[in-house]
């Protein structure tokens, strides 16, 4: 154990769990299991739609939250590592999709959970807790 768990280090433990939730829902969609909305100029339909490698792929994100959650949770540095680094990569994907035209309200919720995933795990008293300068 590298430091003292704080409140942004709790904080952190939470959004990361939330965040691999989300990955577990987008993952239920790719599967159709669960139906995709979309909201077009003619109203909003919903159909399901599959894709087996973006499922297997969200799969692994989720995964890789909850093993961060886990170890952020234990106060260990590669939790905190992997935390911000999957959160700047799923900001990345996230911007392209809005610039490819997916609604802001379809993906507000999981702008945040990262946002704020990144902007507590930069904190300096955070990156202290873990050790790093």
């Amino acid at each position: 154990m590298t430091g003292q768990r704080t409140i942004w280090i709790t904080l952190l433990a939470i959004l990361a769990g939330i965040a691999g939730i989300f990955a577990v829902i987008d993952t239920l969609r790719y599967l159709g299991i669960l139906p995709v909305n979309i909201t077009t100029a003619l109203g909003e339909y919903s159909f399901v739609y599959r894709s087996w490698f973006s499922a297997l792929l969200s799969g692994i994100v989720a995964a890789i939250w909850f093993w961060a959650a886990a170890r952020i949770w234990a106060v260990d540095p590669q939790g905190w590592l992997f935390a911000v680094v999957i959160a700047v990569v799923n900001l990345i994907f996230l911007g392209m999709g809005l610039l490819a035209g997916t609604p802001i309200t379809s993906m507000w919720l999981a702008l945040a959970a990262n946002g704020l995933a990144l902007i507590f795990g930069l904190l300096p008293s955070t990156r202290a807790a873990f050790g790093q300068s």
